[in-house]
């Protein structure tokens, strides 16, 4: 891995990395997702951080064994280790016993003499002069000799030094998020300092008069906040770091003076409501007044308006209001383009054909995803009602199921393709 005092910055974005082609009214989602891919770059900096932090975070270069796994020829299971050239192809055999024997941590200090066999321990060091190990089960002894029947291959039950991963190899590349199982890797390999990407700042703002935070007295006209606690959620599940900016009212100037501070708090803002065009949307029309909206009319349902800008640098996801459609659109828009944003690379959600357990007509010009979850017969089941307004049904589903842009009659039983929530990490 690439050493170096002091944190690394990576370069802006470009004023550009939202702009869509010339005359483009309704994106279809794949020109969105690949227009989102093309334009975004890491912002995220470097930093080195103990092993022991590294969970969650994104390497930011490969990380090179500086030791290799295992370190040395070692037993695979308690017998006993011997040169394989003293004894025959197969039949009966019989080898004199050595006195003492070779245990993990612990190795036998001499060499084992061709013909002669010596008590070894799971993982322990093979001594000089043995290069296979009997199971113990495998055979007899009255203390002083063993007893086993062949054949025996050469090497058998003994692992190689660095045939798991040898010393200089890369281990992980750079990009990756790592797991807890990654750790006991870079550990096994000698790694006590990771230089990955800083954690990007997720900045999450609410808007609109009719919000208030759940808590709060609401008077009839009113809702509670339900995206900012999900998105703010979705961000730590992401292994980002959430900032939360609040709620800010349907006022341009106080809004502007949000985004002001939120630009030094944040690499990255998410805001829901006001992504559209209307009276009250204040999003759209704050990046537009500065220049910086991108409105994209994105054909997917749940969702349409997202308002993309930079605001001081930083880009602006505009998700629209609804909680169906914000969390709609965090999974299959924000979640990748965010990513990309940290250093882990665009990522693609799993996703796989299961049968229908429902009929549905759609008409072509929109992709559509449904909330839906697998029955005990791995069929694919849709909440009872498509309103987007119905958030019940995000806590119901377990998935979504996507249909693609054109017109589709799906009949029970029909493959559809089925995205796991676990598959975006939720």
């Amino acid at each position: 891995m690439t050493g170096g005092p002091g944190r690394l910055v990576p370069p802006p974005l470009r004023d550009n990395c939202f702009a869509l082609p010339p005359g483009v009214s309704w994106t279809p989602v794949d020109d969105a997702l690949r227009r989102l891919r093309e334009g975004l770059s890491v912002v995220a900096p470097v930093e080195d951080v103990p092993l022991s932090q590294g969970l969650g975070r994104i390497l930011a270069s490969d990380c090179v064994a500086l030791r290799s796994n295992p370190p040395a020829p070692n037993s695979a299971v308690d017998g006993y280790g011997f040169a394989h050239e003293a004894v025959a192809d197969d039949g009966p055999q019989t080898l004199p016993l050595m006195a003492g024997r070779s245990a993990a941590g612990a190795p036998f200090a001499g060499a084992v003499p061709q013909g002669h066999a010596i008590r070894i321990l799971t993982g322990a060091q093979l001594p000089e002069g043995v290069d296979t190990v009997v199971l113990e089960e495998d055979t007899t002894t009255d203390g002083g000799r063993i007893a086993f029947r062949g054949p025996l291959r050469r090497g058998a039950n003994t692992r190689k030094a660095g045939e798991d991963v040898a010393a200089g190899a890369v281990a992980l590349a750079a990009g990756r998020r790592l797991s807890a199982p990654d750790l006991a890797l870079l550990a096994a390999l000698g790694l006590s300092t990771l230089r990955v990407r800083r954690r990007l700042r997720v900045g999450v703002l609410s808007t609109g008069d009719e919000v208030v935070p759940a808590g709060q007295a609401a008077r009839p006209d009113q809702i509670f906040d339900a995206n900012r606690p999900m998105l703010l959620s979705l961000m730590a599940r992401w292994d980002h770091e959430p900032v939360d900016l609040g709620h800010c009212a349907d006022d341009r100037v106080g809004l502007g003076r949000t985004l002001d501070e939120a630009s030094e708090q944040a690499d990255a803002i998410l805001t829901s409501g006001g992504a559209s065009a209307g009276d009250e949307d204040h999003v759209s029309a704050i990046l537009k007044d500065a220049g910086v909206l991108h409105s994209w009319r994105i054909a997917v349902k749940p969702g349409r308006p997202l308002a993309l800008g930079l605001w001081k640098g930083v880009p602006v996801f505009g998700l629209p209001g609804n909680p169906v459609a914000a969390f709609v659109c965090s999974l299959i828009f924000a979640r990748p383009a965010l990513s990309t944003l940290a250093g882990a690379g665009w990522c693609t959600p799993q996703a796989f054909d299961v049968p229908a357990a429902f009929e549905k007509r759609k008409k072509p010009g929109r992709r559509e995803y449904l909330r839906a979850r697998l029955s005990a017969d791995g069929r694919a089941e849709v909440f009872a009602s498509e309103g987007s307004g119905r958030i019940s049904g995000l806590s119901w589903a377990e998935g979504l199921v996507e249909l693609a842009d054109g017109a589709r009659h799906v009949r029970p039983g029909d493959l559809v393709r089925y995205l796991p929530y676990g598959g975006f990490g939720v």
